[in-house]
């Protein structure tokens, strides 16, 4: 009675009339976009040296090249890049202030248990995205880089030379779509995670569908990634380990779910099964069968 009392409590406190919650909605909105402006702005004023800190990997493969550089086409083209950039980072580095702003908003409406449940994925939903991005810049791309580099051909007679001369634009959509893939895969684990903590997943579904997993990793790494073989297996291989892992998660969550019941369960039982809440008929059998007894013999005695 207690714990209803409360969680009736708790909800009695985060009413509110709708247009209040229009109202904070708004602000937080505002909020979120203007903190998003401000890390625009400064991010643009470093968009250099952020794009410098992305072509790192090129750079250290191009190194032992005389007159290596990268060019541009259009006269807008550099200036696009830059606002690119600025962009990317700073969604990146508002992300948490804007998911802080969103938790806000809902954690009134949530009850205790949802609310422990919610806030962990909230918080490493950004740290997963940060290490599928990490994965990409500090592995595969000196690797892949390597890879496309070694095509060039130095040339000779009559054989003119095949080098790189890598656009801009182009190199900061590959980056960030290669960034992009990775970090969004490994988000595989926190989802399915929340969607078995719904009841909508289970592990020995994901386990009895676990080679169509497989065949939709190659997929998505075909779509996601650049037509090449090294960069598809680079990002299928990820997946399917990341799957694996969801699936232990979801067992882990079933597990604590069931332990959770069971104790339940075990606090409910003997509430029911209390000798004083249930009627004994036993002694009250015997009792009456004596009284009988007596009084037959009674009878016969007369």
């Amino acid at each position: 009675m207690a714990s209803e009392t409360q969680v009736e409590a708790e909800i009695e406190d985060s009413k509110a009339p709708l247009l209040e919650h229009l109202i904070e909605l708004r602000n937080r909105l505002i909020r979120s976009v203007a903190a998003l402006l401000v890390a625009f702005f400064i991010c643009f004023y470093f968009a250099g040296d952020i794009f410098d800190f992305l072509a790192a990997p090129l750079a250290e493969q191009l190194a032992s090249r005389e007159g290596a550089r990268m060019i541009f086409t259009d006269m807008t083209e550099v200036f696009f890049t830059q606002v690119k950039v600025a962009f990317f980072a700073a969604l990146f580095f508002s992300f948490p202030f804007m998911a802080n702003e969103m938790w806000k908003f809902i954690a009134p409406g949530l009850y205790k248990n949802e609310k422990q449940a919610f806030l962990p994925f909230l918080v490493m939903t950004p740290v997963l995205f940060f290490l599928g991005g990490s994965l990409v810049y500090y592995i595969l791309m000196p690797v892949a880089w390597q890879f496309f580099l070694s095509f060039e051909t130095v040339g000779g007679a009559g054989v003119l030379p095949i080098q790189l001369e890598a656009k801009v634009n182009e190199y900061l959509s590959l980056v960030m779509k290669l960034i992009f893939a990775f970090g969004l895969s490994f988000e595989l684990p926190l989802v399915l995670t929340l969607l078995a903590r719904a009841g909508m997943v289970t592990a020995d579904g994901l386990a009895d569908k676990r080679k169509y997993s497989i065949v939709m990793a190659f997929v998505a790494a075909a779509i996601l990634t650049p037509p090449d073989p090294l960069s598809q297996i680079s990002l299928a291989v990820p997946i399917i380990l990341l799957y694996e892992i969801s699936i232990l998660s979801v067992r882990y969550i079933e597990r604590k779910r069931a332990k959770a019941q069971a104790a339940d369960g075990a606090d409910g039982g003997p509430e029911g099964d209390d000798p004083d809440d249930t009627p004994d008929s036993g002694p009250d059998v015997d009792s009456g069968g004596e009284e009988t007894v007596e009084e037959t013999d009674f009878n016969l005695d007369r």
